[in-house]
């Protein structure tokens, strides 16, 4: 698993770590796009969970018709299963959806065992845990932004910070997402998202290309307000 995500043997001693590379196996599953139940991949109770390796899945989540959207990608640890046989105090439906083939890792009970030889790797997960719960807090002070174009540059950039590619004329986010899936995203109607999304594109700031969206210019004010401690991805990733 370390050669899939090798972050995550950075804190690991270098005498450590050909050894954890070979002793930190796990099972992938690979879900293809559409719809994901997630009762198709189901660990022990006391299982880490599912860390996603790549590709791109949305969760949705819906109250009274009115819906909130998180988006995972790779690195992101999950327990979709988790909570399922709860009575919730609200009553809420909540979805899966897969955007882009995507490839997990199965970190069960056995994996677990392993990970009482490198304590440090059990560190970079929880910190992975707590990265989520960040990113979530962040996309609640977007949809708080009263103007959808500002919402949708602010989620551009906070995407592009985890998975951005630097080029000459921008930054490219190698990712298809449709004006439905932003809408989601900034808690905005599709039509709305569509309107603003031209302006953006008018303006040179964010537009569609080939490979995913480039974005130009720089990120704007109201990011950096809520992300104090982030670097931008011209500052943490390299051209390529």
């Amino acid at each position: 698993m370390l050669e899939e995500d090798p972050d995550l043997a950075e804190a690991l001693p270098a005498a450590l770590r050909a050894g954890a590379v070979a002793d930190c196996l796990a099972k992938t599953v690979s879900i293809a796009e559409g719809n994901w139940r997630s009762t198709d991949v189901r660990l022990e109770h006391d299982a880490i969970g599912l860390l996603v390796l790549n590709g791109l899945l949305i969760r949705r989540v819906g109250i009274d018709g009115r819906f909130g959207a998180e988006l995972l990608g790779a690195g992101d640890l999950l327990r979709p299963w988790h909570g399922e046989d709860e009575a919730p105090a609200l009553l809420a439906t909540t979805g899966w959806r897969v955007l882009e083939p995507t490839r997990v890792a199965l970190l069960d009970r056995a994996f677990s065992w392993t990970l009482s030889r490198y304590p440090q790797i059990a560190g970079g997960l929880v910190e992975r845990a707590l990265v989520r719960a960040r990113n979530l807090a962040v996309g609640m002070a977007i949809v708080h932004q009263p103007r959808v174009e500002v919402r949708l540059r602010m989620l551009f950039w906070h995407m592009a910070s985890r998975w951005g590619h630097v080029r000459a004329d921008g930054v490219v986010l190698r990712h298809r997402l449709t004006h439905a899936v932003l809408a989601d995203m900034v808690a905005a109607r599709r039509p709305t998202v569509s309107t603003a999304m031209a302006e953006l594109a008018r303006a040179g700031l964010v537009s569609a290309t080939d490979e995913g969206w480039l974005l130009r210019g720089e990120p704007p004010g109201e990011l950096r307000d809520v992300e104090p401690n982030e670097a931008g991805p011209a500052e943490t990733r390299p051209a390529s």
